[in-house]
């Protein structure tokens, strides 16, 4: 089955709003840890942030342009 533009965006955002969700859930265990690595949370909260501006991104090619 060979999928639409739109819809291979659609599940591409899926896909990252998963691994955005998976992210956010290590980085709250990490920081709950008595020493939590502040490195490694760094580095994962710019990776979360990274994958949300990616869905942005996406989610704006779906809007289909408006002549003014």
């Amino acid at each position: 089955m060979i999928l639409s533009e739109n819809d291979q965006i659609e599940l591409r955002i899926i896909e990252l709003n998963q691994e955005h969700q998976d992210l956010h859930y290590i980085i709250d265990h990490l920081s709950e840890e008595i020493q939590p690595d502040q490195l490694r949370i760094r580095r994962l909260k710019k990776r979360r942030l990274f994958i949300k501006d990616q869905i942005v991104h996406l989610k704006s090619t779906l809007i289909p342009d408006l002549d003014a």
